[in-house]
């Protein structure tokens, strides 16, 4: 049976708002839960980025049962690697072994802040690999050296280690992404509902290795008014990742999409309340062979009277699946 999640998407909520839904997904019923990691919206109307780790330690303290997840971090520009592994580590303790760390290779958005550039696709997959294994290295325990081709790592060492680590995950896009998933990964990652994405993950090392998936939902009981906040603050979906990876800011996504119209967002994203429109939009991903679906509900004021009927009337539906 597919499992089903619940996002946290910090750009669309403040950081008290986020914790609070959390803890009303997991009260509903949502198998797992996953938390973007954002120092800008895509978009200025959706109006928010709190620090995700932050938010993340609050949520493992609020919660007991939902297993939580980074959707995804980057550990190569804003982050060093050496940090991340610390940070993950600490997660996996406060949550008491219900911590996934999910891994990509960014977007400028997020990642030009520091001021260190904006590397080619080839090499932020480079940079993302030299990390993974800087990361892996730390979670044995040792005192970890390492003198690479991206990073630096001197004498370092995790004091606070979960007797389980936490699993990897690593966010695919194409074939280069799924090999280094296959190879290195505990479970893959991807937002489109692509098979042949998870058939290269499989070639690669990744057969019968969790396969995680997500895609936007827009609930209300008015579609036009679900419609109109979907292309409000999720019109930025649209664009593809070749696209939202290298855009700097919230202007370059709304130039981007200025003429992508409601219709164009009602066609790709489930809005209104027929519960069998949100159940269509879920299956590709549960044909394609993702075991776990994160749903995105649209709009930070609006995730309660998502919640509440989701565990009433969308997951019983989904369970089906």
């Amino acid at each position: 049976m597919v499992q089903i999640g619940y996002t946290m998407m910090t750009e669309q909520a403040g950081p008290r708002a986020l914790v609070e839904d959390v803890v009303a997904a997991e009260r509903a019923g949502f198998d797992f839960s996953v938390t973007s990691d954002h120092y800008f919206p895509w978009l200025t109307s959706q109006g928010h980025s709190p620090y995700a780790w932050s938010v993340l330690g609050a949520a493992a303290q609020a919660t007991s049962r939902i297993p939580l997840m980074t959707y995804v971090t980057c550990p190569t520009v804003r982050y060093h690697p050496a940090v991340v592994a610390q940070k993950a580590a600490t997660m996996q303790l406060l949550s008491e072994g219900r911590f996934r760390l999910g891994l990509g290779s960014g977007e400028s958005l997020n990642e030009h802040v520091v001021g260190a550039g904006w590397p080619s696709p080839q090499v932020r997959l480079d940079m993302l690999e030299e990390a993974i294994e800087i990361i892996r290295a730390l979670f044995s325990g040792d005192n970890v050296n390492h003198q690479g081709a991206h990073f630096d790592v001197a004498n370092a060492r995790l004091w606070d280690l979960p007797d389980e680590l936490p699993p990897i995950g690593v966010a695919v896009s194409g074939g280069r992404s799924c090999a280094l998933a296959g190879r290195l990964a505990d479970l893959v990652i991807a937002t489109e509902p692509k098979a042949e994405l998870l058939d290269s993950f499989d070639r690669h090392g990744g057969g019968g290795k969790p396969r995680v998936g997500q895609l936007p939902v827009c609930y209300d009981t008015d579609k036009d008014a679900a419609i109109a906040r979907a292309h409000d603050q999720f019109r930025w979906s649209v664009g593809g990742w070749p696209v939202n990876s290298e855009l700097p800011g919230p202007s370059g996504f709304e130039g981007a999409t200025q003429h992508v119209t409601p219709q164009d967002i009602a066609e790709q994203i489930p809005c209104g309340d027929n519960v069998d429109d949100f159940v269509e939009a879920v299956r590709p991903f549960a044909d394609a062979g993702f075991t776990e679906i994160a749903l995105v509900q649209v709009g930070g004021d609006h995730q309660r009277p998502f919640i509440d009927w989701a565990e009433k009337k969308l997951l019983p539906a989904l369970r089906d699946l």
